[in-house]
């Protein structure tokens, strides 16, 4: 027979397990999860309470994997059929200064990644010649290293009102953010550092940086940055340089956001504005204003760079009243300086559904559509350049292809595996890939998997 004696230990045992239940809610108790649970949103679990007691003291901990394959189905530059593997793991702690030193409104975060593996965009889809614009595995990039990624103190005064980040850490976290569900980089992040990658520096990469915001309204809040421009940051050899060396200036960039909720169903719509104080060179011309290539003069230079952005997202509509589902649209829009910039303007938009089915709450489904413009004088400057060089073939290998206009599409279905796992299949189709008209569309397949431990 089963052994229904209950000892005092025990006893007390249950009392003190009730008792930490009530003080901290039902939920740090749930959160106690085994390795592999499916309602967990970690891998390894709640390692037997100790992760949720730690964050209940101000400490928490992240280990993230994000993986992407991507095949050349059909089309692009080369036409022979491969696959390739990248990714990208993130350690990171996020110190709650309140709880662990009694500094109020007050945090930390330290954050180091390593990106590996090969991209299909950069001699299947895209001549090399001449590289691409998007890629169909974003998470490649940068160099394939170990960077710090983030490293940063924020302080919050006036209740919360005024919110201060200094430290080491990318524009495109707090500037023309947007999230990174898709797959191809033109719907994935902050859209400028994708078209000023030489000034404006995503994730992950990390320099030197202040940002200051003021909420003006609970919805609505302003911001303004400045961050160290330095493209020796950029180098695979650089990954933790803490160094002011090689510094050209700094970008400076403002924005406004507005975060309402219409209809009880959560939007954010941003407008931003970045100069950078550092020297940059004409796409085109000399100093004689006359084209460079040809002169065989200096590209001339200007003292500044600049662009905009627009960015919308909006839930439009829920399941009854859980709004965790239902239809979301969002537009990205940027504009850029002409005189030295590859890309003048770039334009985006799609939708995401989040639970379609009952039986799938938490799946979702995505589709987008993006737009990506060359600067005429960047497109005569290469013309320019075969004429000085007597090369008018295209299959010359030293013909440089002059680029115009790339579209791309994507449409993913993500499967919720677990709570942390998400696998997203996913087709790209992208219709002259780098701007060039020589190259044949191409068809991506590709998956990307989300997972944290």
């Amino acid at each position: 027979m089963p052994d229904f004696s209950f000892s005092r230990d025990s006893a007390i045992s249950a009392l003190r397990t009730l008792g930490g239940c009530t003080a901290l809610g039902l939920a740090t108790c749930a959160h106690a999860a085994p390795a592999f649970d499916s309602e967990s949103p970690y891998m390894l679990g709640d390692w037997n309470g100790t992760r949720t007691e730690l964050a209940e003291k101000g400490y928490d901990f992240k280990l993230d994997y994000t993986g992407e394959m991507g095949s050349n189905l059909h089309g692009g530059y080369d036409h022979d059929r491969t696959a390739r593997y990248s990714d990208q793991f993130g350690l990171g702690t996020h110190l709650d200064l309140q709880k662990i030193l009694g500094w109020n409104d007050a945090e930390f975060q330290l954050t180091i990644t390593k990106r590996s593996g090969n991209n299909i965009s950069n001699d299947r889809i895209n001549d090399p010649r001449v590289g691409g614009f998007t890629s169909a595995q974003e998470v490649w990039g940068r160099g394939q290293t170990t960077r710090l990624t983030q490293m940063w103190y924020q302080q919050k005064f006036f209740d919360q009102k005024l919110d201060i980040k200094v430290g080491r850490f990318g524009e495109g976290e707090d500037f023309n953010s947007f999230p990174c569900d898709f797959q191809n980089l033109a719907f994935c992040g902050s859209q400028v550092g994708n078209w000023v990658g030489g000034i404006w520096y995503n994730w992950p990469v990390s320099q030197w940086a202040l940002r200051v915001k003021y909420h003006l309204t609970p919805e609505l809040y302003a911001q303004v940055g400045a961050y160290e421009q330095n493209p020796s940051n950029l180098d695979r050899g650089n990954g933790f340089k803490l160094s002011g060396s090689g510094t050209q200036g700094a970008i400076l960039p403002v924005e406004l956001v507005w975060t309402p909720k219409l209809n009880g169903l959560p939007g954010e719509y941003r407008a931003g504005y970045y100069y950078s104080n550092a020297k940059a060179s004409d796409v085109y011309k000399d100093r004689n204003d006359q084209p460079a290539a040809l002169s065989g003069e200096a590209y001339r230079s200007a003292s500044s760079k600049h662009g905009v952005w627009l960015g919308i997202q909006q839930q439009v509509t829920s399941i009854a009243s859980d709004h965790s589902r239902g239809l979301s649209l969002f537009a990205n829009a940027t504009m850029h300086d002409k005189k030295t910039n590859a890309i003048d303007n770039y334009v985006q938009a799609g939708l995401t559904y989040k639970g379609p089915f009952d039986a799938r709450a938490k799946d979702d489904i995505g589709f987008a559509l993006a737009r990506v413009h060359v600067n005429p004088a960047y497109r005569k400057n290469a013309e320019a350049s075969n004429r000085a060089n007597a090369v008018y073939d295209y299959d010359n290998p030293a013909f440089l292809p002059p680029q115009d206009t790339e579209y791309s599409a994507e449409l993913y279905y993500g499967v919720h595996v677990t709570n942390w796992l998400t696998v997203r299949p996913n087709l790209q189709y992208i219709r002259h890939p780098g701007g060039v008209n020589d190259v044949d569309d191409a068809l991506i397949g590709g998956i990307k998997i989300q997972s944290s431990f």
